[in-house]
């Protein structure tokens, strides 16, 4: 009794030194000097879901009519500037941009859908990405711009493929067919090449918060890239993992980890590099693939993208590149929200100026091959991220991230329990570079996405049922902030 008595004492002893904060050191962040963009259209969005339902009482064959009218319009428009060369204060994109807005509910009121809009859109995406070539990326307008063009014409794409039947979803969209050399494999219908770059939205809580926790909120958290074996076509995606750092994972291994969409993209063949060494795409793989397999290389919380020492995800293409001589990422990602930058500073990062994945979609060295989305999994891609613009908002307004703190003696021997698994190669339950105060946090991070999320589904599906149509974002936005 006296040997239990003591060893309950010990315990109770370790428990309380356990729960001792220990003092945090001074962090320099690297802070971000722009604005976040703001598309403050309220009343746009609410006057294109008034235009859908005003569309669903017109005949089929008079909307039908409508419809074929103004695409056509639109058509000459585009037709007339396809092969010109325009600046980004073209009065083209903004007139193109808000024709596409005023056809899109039309489209989606159809009871047989124009393909029209897919089609539209993958010629203005190449035109731009074309375009933008020559210009300033690093300019504020120009990237608001193509900002606007790019992810608001995907997301008005998006609602049209909510609204539709099975039937009528289009999973996969082929954008530009770049030239490649390297050897290839098709991954879900799409030719992908050595040396191409996956970016994609993966389902895990924060996943959602890569996405939207940008000066440009947008639709993919992770980057990966290909590298395909001369010798046995085998593909391999290295890429960095929070779990892990970065690793190989086989084809099956890639898609088998939650995928709510991804884009392939590919440097352009006509970049002077390119030119001189068609090879290089393969190059960048192999060399990225062999650091992969000859040194151990943890995730980089902090997202420093000039220290290779440990990797984010963005970091592994871009590093691959840089080694062969394309500096990837034209213009720098930014991140200037007050509640973002404390949530992410939460989880580590100390980097507001760095590389994210949806800003790369808009890098004019790469052309935009396909993307890939199914119906099911872009509705949870679209919730994910109402919840996330709803808590962002919170964290804005000056919320914070807390955790209970008589569990930080159970996750500090979890932290203990991981860290010997890591010197064994083995993935810890807490990360690699993730403390315990870190680990607690990301748990209350995941308990309120969790929590706002289930209430969210519920408002979602009861306006379905009210009004016999999926909410567009916007809705979806406002009932995630009515849920917190």
């Amino acid at each position: 009794m006296k040997k239990f008595l003591k060893f309950v004492l010990l315990i109770i002893v370790l428990y309380f030194l356990l729960l001792i904060p220990i003092p945090q050191s001074q962090k320099e962040v690297q802070m971000a000097s722009r604005n976040p963009f703001i598309w403050g259209q309220d009343k746009l969005w609410d006057q294109l879901e008034v235009s859908f339902k005003n569309a669903k009482e017109i005949p089929s064959g008079a909307l039908d009519s409508i419809v074929n009218k103004m695409t056509i319009e639109t058509d000459s428009i585009f037709n007339e500037n396809e092969d010109k060369l325009l600046k980004p204060n073209d009065p083209f994109y903004t007139s193109i941009e808000k024709r596409f807005f005023n056809i899109a509910p039309l489209i989606a009121a159809q009871k047989v859908k124009s393909d029209w809009y897919i089609r539209f859109y993958n010629q203005v995406r190449k035109k731009m990405k074309n375009d933008s070539r020559s210009w300033d990326m690093g300019h504020e307008l120009t990237r608001n711009l193509t900002y606007r063009i790019l992810y608001g014409m995907r997301a008005t794409v998006e609602e049209i493929l909510l609204q539709s039947s099975d039937d009528q979803f289009i999973t996969t969209t082929f954008v530009s067919n770049e030239p490649s050399v390297t050897p290839s494999v098709i991954v879900l219908g799409i030719e992908v090449h050595s040396g191409d770059l996956l970016i994609s939205r993966g389902g895990a809580e924060v996943s959602a918060f890569i996405s939207r926790g940008n000066d440009y909120p947008g639709n993919f958290s992770h980057v990966a890239i290909i590298h395909i074996d001369k010798e046995t076509n085998e593909p391999y995606f290295v890429e960095a993992h929070i779990e892990k750092g970065v690793a190989l994972a086989s084809l099956d291994e890639y898609l088998n980890d939650k995928k709510l969409r991804f884009m392939v993209m590919r440097p352009r063949a006509d970049l002077l590099q390119m030119i001189e060494n068609p090879m290089l795409p393969y190059e960048a793989s192999l060399y990225i693939y062999n650091e992969s397999q000859t040194r151990h290389i943890p995730y980089d919380f902090k997202m420093d993208y000039y220290d290779s020492s440990a990797m984010f995800c963005s970091e592994v293409g871009s590093y691959a590149y840089k080694h062969s001589g394309i500096e990837l990422w034209e213009f720098e990602s930014t991140i200037s929200s007050s509640g973002i930058i404390n949530w992410l500073n939460d989880f580590g990062v100390e980097n507001f100026v760095t590389q994210m994945p949806s800003d790369l979609e808009y890098d004019p060295m790469l052309s935009v091959v396909a993307e890939w989305r199914n119906k099911d999994i872009l509705f949870q891609d679209h919730l994910d991220n109402a919840v996330m613009d709803a808590l962002i908002s919170r964290a804005n307004e000056g919320e914070n991230l807390d955790y209970n703190n008589w569990l930080l003696p159970i996750a500090r021997t979890i932290k203990t329990y991981s860290f010997f698994l890591n010197l064994i190669g083995k993935d810890g339950i807490i990360p690699e570079g993730m403390d315990a105060q870190t680990a607690l946090k990301n748990n209350d991070f995941v308990d309120r996405f969790n929590i706002c999320k289930t209430s969210t589904e519920s408002k979602i599906k009861s306006f379905k049922e009210e009004n016999k149509y999926l909410p567009p974002y916007w809705q979806m936005v406002r009932m995630a902030e009515e849920s917190l």
